[in-house]
């Protein structure tokens, strides 16, 4: 009506419109690229791994001092980050995702956005949670005066839940080192971010790079510039589980830079020579960096579960021979989103005690990994962490 007076903006007595008290303004805006699904790894725990985006709404430098992950429902505390660790698990997007191991305040730029790389671990036997509540808490830098302190829930996120797909291991029999893995170091694969066509997705997530070892628990011998010196090269790669190729890629050359990284290559060539097949329903398993002439099926092939798909190369964004394997949900490496899945049997031998990126394999002095056993035993549906060393079996008598 025309002259009339408009009511107040609240009003003590307003029926159904009532804010959540713990409605507030929050200096930290917050984004999940991907719900975690929740897989149980070589560590007899289940993980919740999912990425972050953390921006900063406003115009003054916020302190982070905190971050915990809690059940939403129940309010239970599941993960809390503070100090040098808050500052290995967040880092600047389009900055090194590596993290540090810095005691400084972790400080986040007006406008600038950061990654959480969060990995909750529960035991093998909790009940999972349906969402998970991220809190925040620090300050507010302000130019004069003390800092605003504020702490404060900063976002939600359902869990996918769905069981990991059980696929085979997609090597033959012998000792295998699984590198660059899931879940919580800041490894290439963990922490590959891709904006890819406006969308930030983590298409290699939970990939594992596949190298085979001598009893010595070496990658290679002899001559380490030469594709022959190493174990793994041209040993066969099978198909992980049934399905129907929907990619395959040959022509792609090995890399001549060994032992050294290769130039980085157009994106079309970034898993070389590789096989993509439609396990289920939006559930793709990619194999990359085959040996070029070495691909054995075809676009629209059916495949059975350890069908031989081709041989182990090193082409495309590879520096010595090795399987990169994982799931995806797309058809293509580029753009797609990585997703969990668990080996439906192997035996776990121990780890490998040092950090030694893909890059270095070639450039260890003998070729022999730093190794810790543990007692061995047969795993059934898990996900081999990373540095994980494995046997792989066939024998009827290991099941």
């Amino acid at each position: 009506m025309a002259g009339s007076t408009p009511p107040p903006a609240t009003t003590s007595s307003a029926e159904g419109g009532d804010l959540d008290p713990n409605t507030r303004f929050t200096p930290l805006a917050t984004s999940v690229l991907t719900p975690p699904m929740p897989v149980e790894g070589t560590d007899e725990k289940v993980h919740l791994t999912y990425d972050i985006l953390i921006t900063n709404a406003t115009s003054l430098p916020v302190q982070l001092d905190r971050l915990e992950v809690s059940d939403a429902d129940s309010d239970d505390p599941l993960l809390a980050e503070e100090g040098p660790q808050l500052n290995r698990s967040v880092t600047r997007l389009g900055a090194s995702a590596d993290g540090t191991d810095s005691t400084d305040p972790l400080l986040i730029g007006p406008a600038e956005t950061w990654v959480a790389w969060v990995d909750v671990q529960l035991g093998a036997d909790a009940d999972i949670p349906k969402t998970l509540e991220l809190a925040a808490s620090g300050a507010i830098i302000r130019p004069e005066g003390e800092p605003a302190e504020f702490s404060s829930a900063i976002g939600t996120t359902a869990v996918d839940d769905r069981a990991a797909p059980v696929v085979g291991v997609p090597v033959q029999d012998g000792i295998w080192y699984m590198s660059e893995g899931c879940c919580a170091d800041s490894t290439h694969h963990r922490r590959g971010l891709a904006p890819i066509n406006g969308q930030a997705l983590v298409p290699q997530r939970y990939a594992i790079d596949f190298y085979l070892l001598d009893e010595e628990h070496r990658t290679w011998e002899g001559e380490p510039s030469q594709l022959s010196s190493y174990f793994s090269y041209q040993q066969p790669i099978v198909a992980a589980a049934s399905g129907t190729v929907v990619r395959a890629v040959d022509g792609i050359p090995n890399t001549t830079s060994l032992p050294g990284p290769p130039p980085i290559p157009p994106i079309e060539h970034t898993v070389g020579n590789h096989v993509v097949v439609e396990i289920e329903p939006g559930i793709f398993a990619l194999y990359g960096h085959m040996d070029p002439g070495s691909v054995r099926v075809r676009v629209g092939d059916d495949v059975e579960q350890g069908q031989e798909l081709g041989l182990i190369g090193s082409s495309g964004n590879s520096t010595t021979p090795h399987l990169h394997f994982h799931l995806q949900t797309e058809p293509t490496f580029f753009p797609s989103d990585g997703m969990p899945y668990v080996f439906d049997e192997f035996e776990l031998l121990g780890h490998i005690t040092e950090r030694i990126w893909d890059d270095n394999v070639g450039l260890e002095p003998t070729g022999e990994l730093p190794f810790e056993g543990v007692d061995a035993s047969i795993r059934h549906d898990e996900l081999p962490l990373d540095r994980t060393v494995v046997r792989v079996s066939r024998d009827e008598g290991s099941r």
